[in-house]
């Protein structure tokens, strides 16, 4: 009897200990489980974080170049509406006069007038000489011209405007050839 009371004590000890084992053990197991489901929701929210910052980096961009392009097409809409006030002052300036003081003052406000157009990032577009390009150009005629090459402006007709790559007026041109 006494031999088995011992088996069973050994038997309960060694219970104990593998409870006292395993119990440690499957705390663990449990503590690595969290740590990791912890690790994914964080690297889910990082994820998120970092798509909503790219999200929002493009809106800003997008807002930018929105803003951009109102702002020429309100530019563009009121200058359209001066450039024959300005078209008149070079015709003025151009014509013959005896009153060296009327013709300084034309120039001046003339002057004035393009100094805020650039300002404004208005430029004039380039003609006499230049290829001619239909986005930028108007023909009105063509000539014919051996000193000029194919499709090369020969002459000016009316100034052509832009903003930005917005084209606020094409410019009359004569092309040679």
């Amino acid at each position: 009897m006494e031999n088995n009371d011992k088996n069973q004590m050994n038997q309960e000890n060694t219970n104990e200990n593998m409870k006292f084992e395993t119990e440690p053990k499957s705390e663990l197991d449990i503590l690595k489980a969290k740590i990791d489901s912890q690790k994914e929701e964080i690297d889910e929210k990082d994820d998120r974080i970092k798509r909503l910052m790219a999200e929002f980096d493009n809106f800003k961009k997008r807002s930018d170049k929105e803003r951009v392009g109102l702002y020429n097409s309100v530019m563009g809409d009121v200058i359209t509406k001066l450039l024959p006030v300005i078209d008149n002052l070079e015709k003025a300036v151009a014509s013959e006069t005896q009153d060296s003081g009327y013709k300084e003052g034309v120039e001046m406000v003339l002057k004035q007038f393009k100094d805020v157009l650039t300002s404004n990032g208005v430029k004039e577009i380039e003609t006499v000489g230049k290829l001619f390009d239909p986005s930028l150009h108007e023909a009105v005629s063509t000539v014919e011209d051996s000193t000029l090459g194919k499709n090369i402006i020969k002459e000016e007709f009316r100034k052509g405007y832009m903003i930005g790559d917005k084209v606020l007026r094409h410019s009359l041109v004569v092309v040679a050839n």
